[in-house]
């Protein structure tokens, strides 16, 4: 009975020490998470800033479209 009681007494022992593990490990987890959460953000307002300077350059586009037709239909209104 004395070794059953010393068996239990190990397993408790094993629980508390893999408990501590775990704790450890859950804050370190908690700290990267809390870092990527930081990177996250911060590759978010890239990209928006990027969609952004995109978006200018593409409502330029159009404007540069425009005074090429324009530049040509006399051209073409020259062949006829």
């Amino acid at each position: 009975m004395i070794s059953e009681f010393e068996e239990l007494s190990d397993k408790i022992d094993q629980l508390a020490e893999m408990t501590q593990a775990l704790r450890r490990e859950n804050a370190q987890l908690r700290q990267a998470n809390a870092a990527l959460v930081i990177e996250n953000m911060s590759y978010q307002r890239k990209l928006s800033e990027a969609a952004g300077r995109v978006e200018a350059l593409l409502e330029k586009i159009p404007a540069l479209d425009g005074d090429a037709e324009q530049e040509e239909q006399p051209e073409n209104e020259d062949a006829r």
